[in-house]
């Protein structure tokens, strides 16, 4: 059961899911480049989409006829190798399924309105406090994270007027061997460097909407001077940068916030623009520290005990529990390792020479 519902230059479609006479729940979209398009030929759009994807049922409910209707059909009955049928009920039990989605749709939009509404509202506020030439449409959010150098990812968020963009997230693998010591000015040189180097190349006149209005960094006075010096190498300008350095014990809403040419200021604990930057600035790490975690995990896994012939997961897994890492396992002796369980003396023979050459 599919209904759409369009306010604001925005549209809410929402599809029930039946089976057998039970509902097994519902799910809004809200389909992009929709502003100035009639609903039945989003509505169209939407179907295309949608069920290239998942297998049609035989009978699909809607609020109204998408375009082209007739030869959606024949589409869709060709991709579920079976009869489909696209319905407008027009009166009993299935027009009220019809109507609940309606409903469903509607409420679900003026929700998402309310909050793009409140987001605005709170980047206009931003503006103010900062003191910016502009409300800040694309706003990035940068992390670095490590742990003694080893795994450097460096990440940064989106957000804007509609909130968190998750699908806008980027990482960046450390490369540069002199941040391979864990130098977060060089971490965050290298990842601001790459970024709008990609930028400049991929979209010289920022038409496309990928240039960030607004750039926050983590850290203060020495992070911003190096974010600046990244973007005056580049002859960039037009791009915000604000410093969030934290503050004394890492105390939420007592951050201090740094602008070039501007005294560093604190914002007052209930001010909701503070609110909102920490949510970013802890999503930001969040996304950071998750991406540099499977990296690292990915790198524990490929040990140096993958080289020896004859030693698979579980045998591996027994050396590591029995000596602690891969380390001690190839620094031990011929005897220690034949008292590994299910180590017999050929495999310790072969552990033993792989690392100790024969010798």
């Amino acid at each position: 059961v599919i209904a759409a519902h369009a306010e604001g230059g925005q549209v809410c479609v929402q599809a029930f899911f039946y089976r057998a006479g039970s509902n097994y729940g519902n799910r809004a979209y809200y389909p992009a480049h929709t502003k100035d398009a009639e609903l039945a030929d989003v509505l169209a759009a939407f179907l295309a989409q949608f069920y290239s994807e998942r297998l049609p049922p035989r009978l699909v409910l809607v609020d109204r006829l998408p375009s082209d209707a007739l030869l959606l059909t024949e589409a869709l009955t060709v991709k579920a190798g079976h009869k489909v049928e696209l319905r407008q009920p027009k009166r009993g039990g299935l027009r009220d399924l019809v109507e609940i989605a309606s409903r469903n749709a509607r409420e679900a939009l003026a929700r998402r309105l309310a909050d793009h509404a409140s987001q605005a509202r709170l980047l206009e506020q931003l503006a103010e406090r900062f003191d910016l030439e502009t409300v800040p449409k694309r706003i990035e959010v940068y992390d670095n994270s490590h742990i003694q150098g080893s795994n450097a990812v460096g990440a940064f968020i989106v957000a804007g007027p509609e909130g968190l963009d998750k699908k806008q997230y980027r990482t960046f693998t450390i490369k540069a061997p002199e941040t391979g010591s864990g130098d977060d000015y060089g971490m965050m040189r290298e990842v601001l460097g790459r970024r709008f180097l990609l930028l400049m190349k991929e979209d010289p006149e920022r038409q496309s909407g990928t240039w960030p209005d607004l750039v926050l960094i983590d850290g203060g006075a020495g992070q911003l001077a190096a974010a600046l010096a990244v973007l005056d190498d580049h002859g960039i300008d037009g791009v915000a940068l604000i410093g969030v350095a934290k503050g004394p014990d890492r105390d939420a809403g007592r951050e201090r916030f740094f602008r070039t040419g501007h005294e560093p200021v604190m914002l007052d604990h209930r001010d909701p623009v503070l609110y909102l930057m920490q949510r970013w600035r802890d999503e930001a790490h969040r996304f950071a520290i998750t991406r540099h975690r499977g990296k690292r995990a990915k790198a524990i896994g490929q040990s140096v005990l993958d080289g020896v012939a004859g030693i698979g997961g579980k045998r591996k897994k027994a050396l590591l529990n029995h000596f602690g890492s891969a380390r001690d396992v190839a620094a031990a002796s011929l005897d220690d390792l034949e008292q590994v369980p299910g180590i017999n003396k050929a495999v310790a023979r072969a552990i033993h020479d792989h690392f100790h050459e024969g010798g």
